[in-house]
């Protein structure tokens, strides 16, 4: 069924505001809590003229997802509304610390522009690391997540140790919620470092990019195999895990060049042989050195959009066979999707998690926007310098609320797409590509991805069989 939209008496006293596409052969309807649903053609244009029947199924269901106007509804929408967002006013909770920036592998797609092991001048000081947990502390956050990286961190053992025992004993006074993590290569994992980790419940992070062939070639490492360093202690660890079911998980990420595009399938198999639940097959960002190598490592986002969809495909017929098993980012977005909590995930806000949501500290006092920030080899996102600025002073800098602005989906062409609740700009992300953090979005490699998975996801969701899967994950 064709629908003249011009034709259309839309009823404003009983249809509450949402965005609409059409899907196929149905119209995909969402609003500003993320609710969403499928009317059919002769039902969507009944819904826009108010002219439902109210005592159908269909009409109850979309009242009870605000689609619906009336004052209890509107309420309610409010209320869902307020707790979907309050995150704006909690303060930063995750906070980065580049503990050094030196490494000792030579990632062909490292976005961080990491230094030679023997440049000890990218090391962070005792002095910067005090004064980085003080900052740390002032956040109003009642959550509070520690996160180094590098770099390398484990170079700067000295640091990262000084940090997680002063962080603990800050926190005496404090009584935050405090997580502590480490992103590590483990080449230089020691059992006395895994075991000063474990005890004071520091997660742990690396880098598992697929079998031994593709991880090797992504991530070089001239000493020795990176691959067998990394499994070494993957095992070790994984078997701690099943001895101790109270420590926290072991994750890891899997970074796609241009030569893990075909093998989707090997890449989730390697996760599976190691026992992880989970796999987050994440995409070049092309910051840092990553950039430079866009040529001979990269690819177009319809590129990374097919290898993607074969990855989720394979994903869910493991889940249809029985098998718990997750890919994180499309996780992020059914959570987005299918509750009314805010995952976390800093990236798909409105605003963006940068400076309010989070902080990165780098190894020389500066501090950064977010993790992103400081990778684009200038001092665009920096809002201040741990040596001198306190808490209040870097919050409060003009860039934060530049980067508000800039990432705020309302004040973007995206406040027209069926997928606003769900989606995210990176202005960091922005100015790589194009020296400009307010670019025209529309067909930008970010939204083509973001779009081509939301439709994904939400086609996936029309089978039951499928979304009771997706269910299963959040």
């Amino acid at each position: 069924m064709h629908i003249d939209f011009s034709k259309i008496k839309f009823n404003k006293e009983k249809v509450a505001f949402c965005r609409f596409k059409k899907f196929s052969k149905k119209f995909l309807i969402t609003n500003d809590i993320g609710k969403y649903f499928f009317l059919q053609p002769i039902l969507f244009k009944k819904f826009l003229e108010g002219n439902l029947d109210s005592k159908t199924r269909i009409y109850r269901e979309l009242e009870k997802k605000g689609f619906i106007k009336n004052k209890a509804s509107t309420e309610n929408l409010t209320n869902r509304y307020q707790e979907k967002n309050d995150f704006l006013f909690q303060g930063p909770s995750l906070h980065i610390i580049v503990a050094t920036l030196r490494c000792n592998q030579k990632c062909i797609y490292c976005q961080t522009s990491s230094q030679p092991i023997d440049e000890k001048k990218y090391d962070m000081t005792i002095a910067i690391a005090k004064k980085t947990v003080n900052v740390i502390f002032s956040s109003p956050s009642p959550v509070i997540n520690i996160e180094f990286q590098g770099g390398e961190p484990l170079i700067n053992w000295k640091i990262v140790k000084f940090i997680v025992e002063y962080a603990k004993r800050k926190n005496e006074n404090a009584k935050k919620e405090l997580s502590m993590s480490l992103v590590s290569n483990f080449s230089l994992m020691t059992e006395e470092k895994y075991n000063f980790l474990i005890k004071n419940n520091v997660a742990l992070c690396t880098s598992l990019d697929g079998p031994e062939k593709i991880h090797n070639k992504n991530r070089p490492y001239p000493e020795n195999n990176s691959y067998q360093e990394t499994i070494k202690w993957i095992k070790k660890i994984k078997a701690q895990e099943k001895k101790d079911s109270n420590l926290p998980r072991l994750k890891a990420l899997s970074t796609i060049s241009r030569y893990s595009l075909e093998h989707p399938k090997e890449i989730i198999n390697e996760y599976l042989k190691w026992k992880f639940k989970e796999i987050h097959l994440r995409p070049l960002s092309y910051l840092g050195l990553s950039n430079e190598a866009k040529e001979e490592i990269g690819y177009s986002s319809e590129e990374f959009l097919k290898f993607w969809k074969k990855a989720l495909d394979y994903i869910i017929k493991i889940n249809l066979k029985g098998k718990l098993f997750q890919e994180r980012s499309s996780k992020i977005m059914l959570q987005k999707i299918l509750t009314d909590k805010d995952p976390g995930f800093l990236d798909l806000r409105s605003p963006c998690g940068a400076g309010i949501g989070q902080l990165l500290y780098n190894y020389d006092g500066k501090v950064y926007t977010c993790d992103e920030g400081r990778m684009v080899g200038d001092d665009t996102f920096v809002i201040g310098n741990i040596k001198k600025d306190g808490y209040k002073k870097i919050i409060s800098h003009p860039r934060v609320r530049t980067l508000c602005m800039a990432s705020l989906l309302e004040d973007l062409p995206c406040d027209n797409c069926v997928y606003k609740p769900y989606c995210g700009v990176c202005p960091v992300q922005n100015y790589a590509s194009h020296k400009n953090i307010f670019p025209q979005l529309t067909n930008s490699e970010w939204c083509k991805f973001h779009k081509g998975a939301l439709d994904y996801l939400f086609e996936k969701l029309e089978n039951k069989a499928i979304e009771r899967i997706f269910k299963k994950w959040i």
